[in-house]
């Protein structure tokens, strides 16, 4: 047992000075998202921000998904994120495999549902503050995770076109 733990220790160690970049834009990302979804709940509850005619921070308190869909479902979604977490990092060494680009859109879908997580956890409910008016209002772990599947998409037409190519 004692040497399986020190083994464990070894190899999360070589991971780690491995995967610096990652850990870091991980931080970032939470940081910001933490930072600035306090910033909505002091400053924007009272009234919402315009910043330009198409733009204003809203506070808005979400205790859905995407889109509004599921309003109430907090547990529910607890348990989906947990799950999309625990699949990424479970997947890490094989999705990695497959590129640079499908390796950071899974640290970009780690970091955002990582924050998410954090506020459905910790405040019953996703803070979300990005209102462009035509769009439901969204939050930096979001943004995040749009940017994290959108480097998949680029990834699978990338390879795609690799593969009509060959042929």
């Amino acid at each position: 047992m004692k040497q399986s733990l020190r083994d464990w220790f070894s190899r999360a160690k070589i991971w780690t000075a491995q995967n610096v970049s990652v850990l870091v834009v991980i931080a970032l990302v939470l940081a910001l998202d933490r930072i600035t979804k306090v910033c909505a709940q002091l400053f924007w509850v009272q009234a919402p921000v315009v910043v330009f005619p198409f733009f204003h921070l809203r506070y808005v308190e979400n205790t859905g998904s995407a889109f509004g869909m599921m309003q109430g479902a907090n547990v529910l979604l607890i348990f989906v994120m947990l799950a999309i977490i625990g699949y990424l990092l479970h997947s890490w060494r094989e999705l990695c495999a497959q590129g640079k680009l499908v390796k950071w859109g899974c640290v970009f879908i780690l970091a955002g549902a990582l924050g998410n997580l954090y506020d459905r956890i910790t405040l019953g409910y996703v803070v979300d503050f990005l209102d462009f008016l035509v769009w439901p209002v969204f939050n930096v772990a979001d943004s995040a995770i749009t940017v994290g599947g959108g480097l998949f998409v680029v990834s699978l037409l990338l390879n795609t076109v690799k593969k009509g190519e060959e042929k």
